[in-house]
């Protein structure tokens, strides 16, 4: 900070000060004012069909606009979600970076007001008589008891300044850039939301699906065991040899194992649920008889172009590239001449008594600093080009993500409908092999059917129940999903 002694000639000094900022400016524009570099140009495409392949075009109502609370209807579900979106992990550490988005604005904000600070220091100083400065002071005509101090005391006390003019929007526009990043976060945690809903909700029909599998189970096995035994009372009549008793045996052996590998698929899934909702493994409360009176209901699905108000990723990467837009306008401003102002204001005194005496005491400073980039450029044009590319870059992102929430959904879409009609079929088909196991049965107990038959049909029946409440899995899995791809949960 440079300090100089109020006199007579300070207006004159402020206008010359100003005069030659001004002709500096002139200078540098004249000598930075060369062409940037040209920019790849790309034009966004953020066009979607019209409509889903055979799906109805009613925009009014949409999946996307229920709340989570109303789309989900079982209350152990609901009680799941809400404490997952106060307990989970992943989506406080989300919430953390929205406040360092939002702290990064007021760093861009503060850069554009003055800094302001205060300072003191004192100091001696003792001159060594040989020295220059000493023979000067010793050949130096001082009145008796006026001599200079020696050694020398130095205190000084004041206030400093420093302000760069934002001439080019350059400090204005990197606040706004943060402040479109900080939107862009927010919307990041909504997605994160959504996604988070949608893995706890198909996690819990999965458990819903093992615990009804292996209630199916336990009850083949109370089949199978009689039918064991009827074979071994069989055998001591000598209607079967010992080859069906094993067989028998052997099936019920093999159901029996299929309940353990289900009872470890169970504790894995209530463990995951359990992370989701950050506590320790214990054990998910839910009612596994409610599993059986799910239907998946009718799908509003809407029209495409309320994708890009509905799903949170999409509108992150919109204001993503719109982030990347501002920011080659700083890049871009980087090209063209700076101009800071340093300013201080305080007391200087050899003796503390004399340090408030004004005007002898008082110290001022104004500096006016214009710096314009001259040989550097290519670092400065690297950033440009730089920030160019990330913008075009951006606009990909934005494209690719818009395709791909079209595609989801259309795929959702299809997987319903192809759903609906495999759970009708394997409904008939477990009927039917239902009869058959009765059917069997009765014929091997009057020797018109051989023992093979019945293990076979037992067998078919058992993966014909498990794949049913399978395929009802899925169906209640796609309306998770299909929800989670229109955009809901996250409002």
């Amino acid at each position: 900070m440079k300090l100089h002694y109020p006199n007579k000639n300070t207006t004159p000094m402020l206008k010359r000060i100003i005069y030659i900022c001004l002709g500096a400016t002139a200078i540098t524009l004249a000598v930075s004012g060369c062409k940037t570099p040209e920019l790849i140009q790309k034009n966004v495409n953020a066009a979607v069909p019209e409509s889903y392949s055979n799906s109805s075009q009613d925009s009014t109502n949409t999946a996307a606009d229920v709340v989570w609370k109303d789309y989900f209807s079982d209350p152990y579900l609901k009680a799941l979600i809400d404490t997952a979106l106060s307990n989970n992990q992943e989506l406080n550490i989300t919430l953390q970076e929205i406040q360092i988005a939002q702290n990064e604005i007021r760093v861009r904000k503060g850069e554009i007001l003055p800094s302001v600070g205060l300072g003191a220091a004192a100091g001696v100083d003792k001159v060594g008589r040989y020295t220059s400065q000493g023979a000067n002071d010793a050949n130096t005509d001082i009145k008796p008891g006026k001599e200079m101090p020696d050694p020398l005391q130095d205190y000084m006390l004041g206030a400093y300044a420093t302000w760069e003019v934002d001439i080019w929007h350059k400090l204005r526009n990197a606040k706004k850039s943060a402040m479109t990043r900080y939107l862009a976060s927010v919307e990041g945690k909504n997605f994160m939301v959504t996604n988070l809903i949608s893995e706890i909700a198909n996690s819990y029909y999965e458990l819903l699906a093992l615990d009804n599998q292996l209630a199916i189970v336990k009850q083949n096995i109370e089949i199978q065991n009689n039918a064991y035994e009827i074979v071994k009372y069989q055998k001591q009549a000598a209607r079967v040899t010992e080859l069906a008793v094993r067989r028998f045996e052997a099936q019920v052996l093999n159901t029996k194992s299929l309940q353990f590998g289900i009872q470890q698929n169970i504790i894995e899934i209530e463990n995951r649920i359990n992370f989701l909702v950050g506590r320790f493994p214990q054990k998910v409360e839910r009612d596994a008889n409610a599993f059986g009176d799910l239907i998946p209901e009718t799908i509003q699905a809407g029209i495409p172009s309320q994708l890009l108000a509905n799903r949170p990723d999409i509108r992150q990467a919109e204001l993503e590239l719109a982030a990347s837009k501002i920011d080659i306008n700083v890049a871009k401003a980087d090209f063209y001449p700076s101009l800071e102002i340093k300013a201080g204001l305080g007391f200087n005194a050899f003796n503390p008594s004399y340090i408030f005496t004004s005007p002898e005491s008082l110290i001022y400073s104004l500096t006016g600093e214009l710096i314009a980039p001259l040989i550097n450029r290519n670092a400065i044009k690297a950033r440009y080009l730089m920030a160019n590319a990330k913008q075009i870059q951006a606009i990909y992102n934005y494209e690719q993500t818009i395709l791909n929430a079209y595609i989801e959904v259309a795929n959702q879409l299809s997987n319903i409908s192809n759903l609906e009609k495999t759970y009708d079929l394997k409904s008939q088909e477990v009927q039917a092999l239902t009869q058959s196991v009765d059917i069997s049965n009765e014929l091997f107990n009057s020797a018109r059917a051989d023992y093979m038959e019945v293990l076979l049909t037992q067998r078919d029946a058992l993966e014909s129940r498990f794949d049913l409440i399978e395929t009802r899995m899925k169906q209640m899995n796609a309306k998770v999903n299909i929800y989670q791809a229109l955009g809901g949960g996250w409002k």
